[in-house]
C-alpha cells in the first residue's frame, strides 16, 4: 500500500513534514510502522498552492524512493506552502511509472490514496467505462487510485464532495458484486480544492487502513508550552496523515472507521460514510 499527508495552516517548507519529525514521512519511505508494506520505494509525489493564492496547484512526482531523491530533498527545503499533500507509494501491480505517481491533478484539485480496488484488472474496464467522457481524456496513468479520482469527479466532486465520494464507492461495490469480487474497496483519501481538504477513511470489509488527524493547536501548546515550532502556527492548522509523525502523547487523533472529514476555516467537520449508488 502507501503512506500520505495533508497538510493546511500556516505556511511552513515543505522539509518540516517531510524529512525533519522523527516518524517523518521519508522515515516512513523506508520503514513504516503501521503500512501493510515496510517499505514504500516504488515512486513518491508532493502537490503544492503557492504561497501568493494562485489557484492551480504545483507537481513533483518522481519513480525512485523518495528516501533517495536529491531533487525532492532540494524542493522541500525551498518551498513554503499553506497547503500540500504528500505520497510515498508502494504499487499494488500496476507498473511503476509517473503517471502513476500520486497525487494526481485535474485544474485546482489534487488527490491521494491508499489502499486498493481488490481485482482491479477485472473491474477496470466497467469503471472506466463510467468516467465522463469530458473527464476521460485527462486520466493518464493506469492506477485503480486514478480511477477512484476520475469517478469522483464523474459524479460531482467540484460541487458536492463526501456525496461524489459516496457515489464512487457505491459504484465500485456494485461493480464488483457482478464480477463476484467480496469486499473490493480498501481506501484512505485525500483530496482538496485549494481552499479546503476532505479526507475519508472507509473498506467494504470495515478495516480500514490507519488514518489520523492533529490535536488543535491551542490544546497541543497547553500540553508542550516548550514546543517552538507549535507557537508559530495559526489555530486553523491541521495535518493528516497515515501514521503519526512523532510521539508526543495526545498528539494524534484516529480518524474513526467508516467516516469522513473537512478542513476548513472555522470549524472542521467529522460525519459518517455510507457508500450509494450514483
Amino acid at each position: 500500500m502507501c503512506r500520505w499527508l495533508a497538510y493546511s495552516g500556516s505556511p511552513i517548507r515543505l522539509e518540516e513534514l517531510l524529512y525533519r519529525p522523527r516518524f517523518s514521512l521519508i522515515d516512513q519511505s523506508l520503514h513504516s510502522r503501521m503500512g501493510v508494506e515496510t517499505t514504500n520505494g516504488d515512486g513518491y509525489g508532493v502537490g503544492w498552492y503557492p504561497v501568493d493564492g494562485s489557484p492551480e496547484p504545483a507537481l513533483i512526482r518522481g519513480v525512485g524512493p523518495a528516501w533517495n531523491d536529491a531533487n525532492l530533498r532540494e524542493i522541500a527545503r525551498s518551498i513554503s506552502s499553506p497547503l500540500f499533500l504528500a505520497h510515498i507509494r508502494a504499487s499494488t501491480g500496476t507498473p511503476v511509472q509517473q503517471t502513476n505517481c500520486h497525487p494526481f491533478r485535474y485544474a485546482n484539485w489534487l488527490w491521494v490514496h491508499n489502499g486498493s480496488i481488490r481485482e482491479f484488472a477485472r473491474l477496470k474496464r466497467d469503471l472506466v467505462m463510467a468516467v465522463d467522457p469530458k473527464l476521460y481524456s485527462s486520466m493518464a496513468g493506469s492506477t485503480d487510485s486514478e480511477v477512484m479520482f476520475y469517478l469522483a469527479l464523474t459524479y460531482g466532486l467540484r460541487d458536492r464532495p463526501v456525496a461524489a465520494v459516496e457515489r464512487m464507492a457505491g459504484l465500485v461495490e456494485s461493480t464488483a458484486r457482478e464480477h463476484g469480487v467480496p469486499d473490493p474497496l480498501q481506501m484512505t483519501v485525500a483530496t482538496t480544492d485549494g481552499d479546503r481538504t476532505w479526507c475519508f477513511r472507509y473498506s467494504s470489509e470495515r478495516r480500514s487502513r490507519t488514518l489520523f488527524y492533529s490535536t488543535a493547536i491551542s490544546a497541543l501548546r497547553t500540553l508542550y508550552p516548550d514546543q517552538k515550532m507549535l507557537h508559530g502556527l495559526s489555530e486553523e492548522t491541521r495535518l493528516i496523515v497515515s501514521e503519526p509523525l512523532g510521539e508526543l502523547e495526545g498528539a494524534w487523533q484516529p480518524v474513526p472507521e467508516s467516516s469522513y472529514g473537512v478542513i476548513q476555516k472555522g470549524d472542521d467537520e467529522l460525519g459518517s460514510f455510507e457508500p450509494s449508488m450514483p
